[in-house]
């Protein structure tokens, strides 16, 4: 069985969840003998994949073999209006300082990330009127548009992935309407959707009208590698926050639960590593607080650094106001460190020993803060049980759904 898959981001170039989920996904797919094309709006000339066959939808065509100029699309994961605008506007700068003939650099790219989505469109269209395969596998509102264009040339069977919709994006503040009918339009147009929880079903039977019977839950897993170990000497007690630094994370609630952990120990020492709209609200956050000077913010951080975050931590906090699944206590839970995550995610329906709070609790969240990093009992069990409970999770689970999704629609 041969998919053309279709997503935001990829290893070794990714920038959250998504990247990550892709990867495992592929290589459980690899592992049930599905040969799997994915293609991606922009990366490296040469990039390759380790269980796929890679395209890079801006590296494929010549000017003479199609129309649009062949430059490095600025489409990137996670990209709202406001930063496409300043992606556009950095390029064009760029390129006026490096080329005096740069009359038409404003013209390379969209006039905005919506008219982006539909250049990359173009682009898939392209290699779908030729490619070789049997399904197409859409993940995110970013390629919705991408699978159905394929779709429609190649005649065969769209699965759309979804991953996080608007309104969790939007921690529940009103949505961008451009998106939603993205999506929308994705999920009608879909023979078929992959949600990453219950959670997320609800959310599109809710919000999009969309039938249950036309959905099908696979909860995301966790990728087991070896995982270097890391020698921690410090004795301050570790809390850490790891994700993007965006309302949908809420960061804000994890600041604001922390004040109240120092105000009751100050050996707390906080760990917040990430990026997002919210850098700068954050840190004054810290400094309105009185505790600033508690607070690592280590930015976003990448391979080793990760492990090494989660290892340093007494505790991993996951405060999220409205998470579709999310991979990172998986990722916490399997080298040792104990969890705390919102009753508003999807990896909540999943697994057990870890201790949930509602977003919303500062109060609650702070206590049981305290309480992983002060009783010892707490924390070797939920350390002991949780190491445990997270062998369960391994990607060729979720690639067998994805199997019996595509032969239902091939049969």
């Amino acid at each position: 069985m041969k998919v053309l898959m279709l997503g935001w981001e990829f290893p070794p170039v990714f920038s959250g969840g998504l990247g990550t989920a892709c990867y495992g996904l592929t290589k459980g797919l690899n592992h049930n003998h599905v040969d799997v094309t994915f293609v991606m709006p922009t990366g490296p000339k040469g990039m390759k994949g380790e269980y796929v066959n890679l395209l890079v939808a801006d590296k494929l065509f010549d000017k003479e073999s199609f129309r649009i100029k062949t430059v490095d699309s600025i489409l990137t994961p996670y990209m709202d209006s406001k930063a496409y605008n300043k992606a556009r506007k950095d390029y064009t700068t760029k390129s006026s300082e490096k080329d005096d003939d740069s009359s038409s650099a404003k013209d390379l790219y969209g006039g905005n990330v919506y008219e982006e989505v539909l250049r990359f469109a173009e682009r898939v269209k392209l290699i779908a009127a030729e490619g070789d395969f049997d399904i197409i596998h859409a993940h995110d509102w970013m390629t919705y548009q991408a699978g159905i264009e394929a779709k429609k040339i190649s005649g065969k069977p769209l699965v759309v992935h979804i991953h996080a919709t608007s309104f969790d994006r939007s921690g529940g503040n009103g949505v961008n309407q451009y998106v939603y009918d993205l999506e929308r339009h994705g999920f009608n147009e879909a023979d078929k959707i992959a949600a990453v929880s219950n959670y997320t079903k609800g959310m599109l039977t809710k919000h999009y009208g969309i039938s249950p019977d036309k959905i099908q839950v696979v909860h995301n897993a966790v990728e087991f590698q070896k995982t270097k170990k890391f020698k921690i000497s410090s004795h301050d007690k570790v809390v850490l926050f790891l994700g993007r630094v965006t309302l949908q994370k809420g960061p804000e609630y994890f600041m604001k639960a922390a004040k109240i952990v120092i105000d009751h120990d100050p050996d707390v020492k906080i760990i917040f590593a990430g990026s997002g709209d919210m850098d700068g609200q954050i840190v004054e956050l810290a400094a309105e607080l009185g505790i600033a000077n508690k607070v690592l913010f280590a930015g976003f951080l990448r391979g080793d650094d990760v492990s090494r975050a989660y290892q340093m931590a007494d505790v991993y906090v996951m405060p999220s106001v409205s998470e579709p699944f999310g991979i990172t206590p998986l990722e916490s839970m399997k080298v040792g460190t104990p969890v705390i995550i919102s009753r508003q995610s999807g990896v909540s329906e999943v697994i057990n020993h870890v201790l949930k709070v509602d977003f919303w609790d500062v109060e609650d969240l702070a206590n049981k803060i305290y309480s992983v990093i002060n009783y010892r009992s707490l924390h070797h069990e939920l350390k002991h049980h949780g190491s445990m409970e997270v062998n369960k999770f391994n990607w060729d689970i979720p690639a067998e759904k994805c199997v019996k999704i595509y032969e239902e629609l091939l049969n």
